[in-house]
């Protein structure tokens, strides 16, 4: 069996199809009067036309008849745009057995079958359906009117030669004795009693020959199968109005043979069998019930695959357990998820960081500030008691200044130590210049009161009256001269 793309779908015996060209632009309203005139003699039993589709290419008109057997026969006519040439249109009908040749036209059943009506051109060559085409005289015409004869696929043609000039009777055309089912897709082509070499001669790339006064039926483009240009060729044609037998038996023969469906053929037949619209109320219960037992028929088998795909999955799972236990390896935890917190912890977080900002920043008491800072010294933090330091800062001990210092017995000369007597001084641990410091006690011989060990790790202050600080107001006394000496403690004051 050919398996080339190429190669086309055999046409079906039960379908007739054709395909032509209305001249001038009133083929759907032709179309139409031919339908009612037939419906209102119940010729056809019903016919449909489609809305038309503002995108839609193409007017489509579905008619349903009765053959002679009561055989159903549907039909679906396409006709094209409107253009200068006029309207294409392509006709595709079906009976429920094998199509007959002796069944009516179904041509008849949509276009009016009058001599003078413009609906019967071919496509290929321009020339009618139903009437005879005389070859043109110029030998160029004669050969591109038969080349494209021999190579159209759609309808048949066929050559007969004058022997001598017709009469009346003679200049009728042939295909009136063909079967009707066969009438209108034939055409007749004439030459005249000198135009037999030139016909020769353009058929000659075909294989075919004109016999003097017989005819030949072309083979078409592709040649169907079973062809012999010696059985399709007739030897004498009596133009006399007579029936050519003869010729009538080879046109009959070669539409029976089996050919392929012609480009745009298989649009036509699919869209007469999954695009009908004009059906029955048996054919629409038919049909329900098709699609029901075509969903139906879909159902199960995603079911099957749904039940296939969870035993391949079970089957899989307990693989897996097996390949674990035997390999000993734990199965693969998941991950914890991190706990959210709720809006009231972080709302506490932030007042925790808030609070301890603020801690930070909190104002010293008026009290504390001036007795950590003495009078136009620098800013100092006052030490906690008993801590050496507060909020981090560690205070310098008592002596070791810079001379900008007030503490008592440091600086140069302007700073006065402790136990002068002028009331302008400021005393280390003194609350202002207005208080009087603590007398330290004295010993019993009249000597200097034994000085506490200063503290070794920062802290305090030492207090004044301190052994460290005599010795500091002492060293501080002979910085400047030598013009004071130090007087003892408590006696600044009487």
């Amino acid at each position: 069996m050919p398996t080339s793309p190429t190669v086309r779908p055999a046409t079906p015996p039960t379908l007739w199809l054709a395909r032509g060209r209305h001249l001038g632009s009133a083929a759907e309203d032709s179309v139409l009067r031919t339908l009612r005139r037939l419906k209102d003699s119940q010729d056809i039993d019903d016919f449909l036309e489609l809305p038309e589709a503002e995108d839609a290419p193409e007017r489509v008109v579905e008619a349903r008849w009765r053959a002679p057997g009561d055989v159903t026969v549907r039909a679906r006519l396409a006709l094209a745009r409107a253009s200068a040439g006029g309207q294409e249109w392509t006709l595709a009908a079906e009976a429920e057995q094998p199509w007959d040749p002796a069944w009516p036209s179904p041509a008849t059943m949509f276009w009016p079958d009058d001599p003078d009506a413009t609906w019967d051109r071919d496509v290929a060559t321009g020339l009618r359906l139903r009437g005879v085409n005389p070859l043109p005289d110029d030998d160029k015409d004669v050969r591109r009117v038969l080349r494209n004869a021999a190579r159209s696929p759609w309808n048949v043609h066929f050559v007969v030669h004058e022997a001598m000039t017709p009469d009346h009777r003679g200049r009728e055309a042939l295909v009136r004795w063909l079967p009707p089912g066969l009438r209108h897709r034939v055409i007749e082509h004439r030459a005249a009693p000198q135009q037999l070499r030139v016909v020769n001669w353009a058929l000659e790339e075909f294989g075919v020959q004109v016999p003097r006064g017989g005819a030949v039926v072309l083979p078409g483009t592709p040649v169907p199968a079973g062809y012999e240009a010696a059985a399709f060729s007739v030897r004498s044609v009596f133009l006399d109005g007579s029936e050519p037998t003869g010729l009538i038996a080879a046109l009959t023969a070669f539409a029976a043979l089996p050919r392929p469906l012609p480009e745009g053929g298989d649009a036509a037949l699919a869209g007469l069998r999954e695009e009908w619209h004009l059906l029955t109320l048996e054919e629409e219960l038919a049909r329900e019930r098709r699609l029901v037992a075509m969903y139906a028929e879909a159902l199960e088998a995603m079911t099957k695959s749904r039940d296939l795909y969870r035993e391949a999955a079970e089957r899989a799972n307990e693989a897996l357990a097996a390949y674990r236990e035997s390999a000993g390896t734990p199965p693969p935890r998941q991950p914890a998820a991190e706990p959210s917190l709720s809006p009231l912890r972080q709302l506490t977080r932030t007042l925790e960081r808030l609070k301890g900002t603020a801690r930070t920043l909190r104002p010293f008491p008026a009290g504390a500030e001036s007795a950590s800072r003495p009078e136009g010294g620098p800013d100092r933090a006052l030490p906690s008691p008993g801590t050496g330091e507060e909020d981090g800062l560690v205070p310098r001990p008592a002596g070791t200044g810079d001379g900008s210092d007030r503490s008592a017995g440091t600086g140069d000369g302007s700073d006065r130590s402790a136990g002068t007597g002028d009331g302008s001084d400021r005393s280390a641990g003194t609350g202002d210049g207005g208080d009087r410091p603590a007398t330290a006690p004295r010993r019993a011989d009249g000597g200097d009161p034994p000085a506490p060990s200063p503290a070794a790790d920062g802290g305090p202050e030492a207090p004044l009256g301190t052994a460290g600080a005599d010795a500091t107001a002492t060293s501080a006394a002979t910085d400047d001269g030598g013009d004071r000496s130090p007087k003892p403690r408590g006696t600044e004051r009487g």
